[in-house]
């Protein structure tokens, strides 16, 4: 049997059965205690030292649904994301239909770490983002954008990059080795929501300026790594990707339209066009160590 690749972990059989002998001297614990136990048994942590209690909890999520693991029944409902984004319902205001220097100076604020303001964006993208909330997995920033009265404007979310991308692979000139070693020096936008009552031209491709410049830090600052370039997939049917393409943005392929749990190529998603912005010259030489 050839090693699975899982979370960007190989695993042989022999971990295997290790692991699934591991899991039946422990028959009480909870999914929760699994994961957290697993991630301290192998150390999995992140380059901030912060256990990786979350990667190894969809790791073992990943092989119970392949097979190769038996789980214990969940011990409470998984929760609606969706429901409990709508938790905190956000009335519309008024349009903010003005030119870009009368909202005055801006604040661009990272949030991951505050409840309110985690809450705030999940609302936010529950009830006004086509594609909802979602909630993030593993290592994650997210931005919230507010003018001089305080006003919220927008919100941007950025998690973990898309394990394979034939087209961004390329453009990168990454082998598969390396893009399993290198693969978290580069992150997603996954939401980027401008308030419908707003209409400031030019705002949209602001933000991403101004979000891009300080990314990599902030990254750095929460997870003890930097990042070397930032990916986006825009759905072509529904957006014209002005924003990013005004922001620099390079376009560098379409997906195929399908999903990454498709593993028998029958689940058809919409095409999106593949959008990159390099964090650093050198991006190329840093995926590529």
């Amino acid at each position: 049997m050839e090693n699975l690749m899982v979370q960007g972990r190989p695993l042989s059989e022999p971990e295997l059965q290790s692991l699934r002998q591991w899991m039946g001297e422990h028959p009480e614990w909870s999914r929760w205690r699994l994961s957290r136990e697993l991630a301290t048994q192998w150390d999995w942590r992140n380059a901030a030292g912060q256990l990786k209690d979350m990667a190894a909890r969809t790791l073992l999520l990943k092989l119970h649904q392949r097979g190769h693991i038996e789980l214990p029944p969940r011990r409470q409902a998984p929760t609606n994301r969706m429901r409990c984004a709508l938790g905190q319902q956000i009335r519309e205001e008024q349009p903010i239909d003005c030119c870009l220097g009368e909202l005055g100076p801006l604040r661009v604020r990272e949030v991951s770490t505050e409840a309110l303001g985690r809450r705030w964006v999940a609302s936010a993208l529950g009830q006004f983002h086509y594609l909802g909330f979602g909630g993030p997995v593993g290592e994650n920033l997210q931005y919230v954008i507010s003018d001089q009265q305080e006003r919220r404007l927008a919100c941007l979310v950025f998690g973990a990059a898309a394990w394979k991308c034939q087209d961004r692979d390329q453009f990168i000139g990454w082998s598969a080795r390396q893009r399993e070693r290198n693969l978290g020096c580069i992150a997603n936008n996954t939401r980027f929501l401008i308030l419908r009552w707003v209409r400031v031209a030019h705002l949209a491709s602001w933000v991403l300026g101004q979000v891009s410049r300080r990314l990599s830090a902030d990254w750095q600052a929460k997870y003890g790594h930097g990042l070397a370039l930032v990916e986006t997939f825009v759905e072509r049917e529904r957006f014209r990707a002005t924003a990013y393409r005004a922001a620099n943005w390079v376009a560098v392929g379409t997906s195929t339209g399908r999903t990454r749990q498709d593993r028998f190529t029958s689940l058809q998603t919409p095409l999106k066009d593949i959008y990159l912005y390099p964090l650093r010259r050198d991006f190329r030489e840093v995926l590529r160590a």
